[in-house]
């Protein structure tokens, strides 16, 4: 049996851009990329704390050290720039790996999108 569990989380990035004619996704800094454990193409749940708005889409790397939060296509109509956002990504383990898993937890500054506290 295979069970669902939180592989990464960024939790209250702000958002800087919102980029509706793009085709589809999330451009996130390749910094929180790496310190979140997430790589390009990677599906992820975005919740947006401003106004309750939950989607699916996948990861683009964004520039390094940029705090870029890039809100690509039509997501872009459900959150804008300034909110604050949490970003999930999940893993498919069985019941015994999961007992020792622990989810890479990135804490950013909420207006710079710089790291503030990575969960080691």
């Amino acid at each position: 049996m295979q069970i669902e569990l939180l592989k990464s989380k960024i939790h209250r990035a702000v958002v800087t851009e919102a980029n509706l004619h793009y085709i589809g996704s999330i451009t996130i800094d390749e910094d929180l990329m790496d310190a979140a454990n997430l790589v390009a193409h990677e599906k992820v749940t975005v919740a947006d704390i401003n106004n309750g708005e939950r989607f699916d889409t996948y990861v683009l790397k964004g520039e390094r050290g940029s705090g870029k939060i890039c809100i690509n296509g039509a997501a872009a109509h459900k959150t804008a720039p300034g909110h604050l956002i949490i970003i999930m990504a999940y893993a498919s383990m069985t019941p015994e790996e999961a007992r020792d898993f622990t989810p890479a937890i990135v804490l950013p500054d909420s207006r710079t999108n710089k790291i503030v506290r990575p969960q080691p």
